[in-house]
């Protein structure tokens, strides 16, 4: 499980997607996997990375990290799935807008603030 899931380029090193295996975040066919797990052809994946959380089905096997292009052959991701991250990233940059800033107010900026507040 850890090898293909690394040779599909959902993780960057095989410790990353063995120690995501150890912590319940991939599951195959709605049973949580082990890093040792065989990988079937025809597999119902659900990953939970960084990049979001993907359905994916197995299409083929591969033990060896090639190109991109060459990994997402490996997998095809459900319509579901792509929904589902297009709307969290959709949020994400919605709530990007009302993030208040961590630094404080330059001198202009504490102008226009006292200016606001009628001082």
């Amino acid at each position: 499980m850890d090898k293909w899931l690394w040779a599909a380029r959902f993780f960057k090193t095989r410790a990353l997607a063995a120690q995501s295996c150890e912590l319940g975040r991939i599951q195959s066919n709605t049973i949580q996997a082990k890093p040792a797990r065989d990988v079937r052809v025809g597999d119902k994946l659900r990953v939970k990375n960084d990049s979001g959380e993907f359905e994916i089905e197995v299409l083929l096997l591969s033990e060896v990290r090639g190109p991109a292009a060459v990994a997402q052959t490996l997998y095809r991701e459900t319509d579901a799935s792509k929904e589902a991250r297009a709307k969290v990233e959709a949020d994400r940059k919605i709530m990007a807008q009302f993030e208040v800033p961590v630094v404080r107010p330059s001198k202009k900026d504490r102008r226009l603030i006292n200016k606001f507040r009628g001082r």
